[in-house]
């Protein structure tokens, strides 16, 4: 794992191109797979069914949303901001299942911040990320992620602004 970058919330701009590393290695087992399948009522058998997925297409398979989900779980092993009393999920561009993630693999995400803009009396920081699955040559997922960072002292007025 890449040490976290740790920036001020004044200096996240000069964040713009900066690759931010790869995470640590987070394991995709079966439990959080079928916690996942509860939490959203899908079910399907290629995520569940352990003996049927073994025997049809060599094992279960995690729900593309499920590795997508754990984008900001990962993104927190990379980046730290300093004055900064939210950070936003706002939205993700781009996103691409590239690879099915199989039950049991580990995975990391490697992220680099593609640009930082003021938005909202805070800075809209949106990164490139690619989520690899250890030992597979081609990446489980790729996305855009959009995240907005907010002082932790700030009009009430921007709130409103936050949801434009």
């Amino acid at each position: 794992m890449s040490a976290p970058v740790s920036v001020a919330f004044a200096d996240l701009p000069a964040l713009a191109g900066r690759d931010l590393g790869v995470s640590d290695w987070l394991s995709l087992d079966q439990a959080r797979i079928n916690r996942f399948a509860d939490a959203t009522d899908d079910h399907q058998w290629i995520h569940v069914d352990v003996e049927r997925a073994s025997r049809e297409m060599g094992g279960p398979i995690a729900h593309g949303f499920l590795t997508l989900s754990l984008l900001p779980r990962l993104q927190d092993d990379l980046l730290r901001i300093e004055g900064a009393d939210k950070v936003l999920n706002v939205g993700v561009n781009k996103v691409r299942f590239v690879n099915p993630a199989p039950s049991g693999v580990r995975l990391r995400l490697r992220q680099t911040v593609a640009a930082v803009e003021p938005r909202a009396g805070g800075w809209q920081i949106v990164s490139d990320c690619v989520i690899e699955g250890e030992g597979l040559e081609k990446p489980l997922c790729v996305a855009q992620s959009v995240m907005l960072a907010l002082p932790a002292a700030r009009p009430e007025a921007v709130a409103a602004q936050i949801v434009k």
